[in-house]
């Protein structure tokens, strides 16, 4: 029966823990490393979209307003 019970910790404790660990602190140092050049490019872009697309939004609001005072 220790042995049933022993033989899954072993397996766990040789090939899943270290992995495990592995790949966590990976993760911490990339994320405490904080944005790369790319992504904070890719984050500008997307600022930038997010800008005109408000002001579309604002100009369509304004037709609605006009076009029909009670679409709200």
């Amino acid at each position: 029966m220790m042995a049933f019970l022993a033989t899954p910790l072993v397996v766990f404790m040789i090939f899943v823990a270290p992995l495990w660990l592995i790949l966590h602190y990976r993760s911490k140092r990339k994320v405490s490393n904080g944005l790369s050049c790319e992504e904070l490019e890719q984050l500008k872009q997307l600022a930038t979209r997010a800008e005109a697309m408000q002001a579309r939004v604002k100009t369509l609001e304004k037709i609605l307003d006009s076009e029909a005072p009670n679409w709200r």
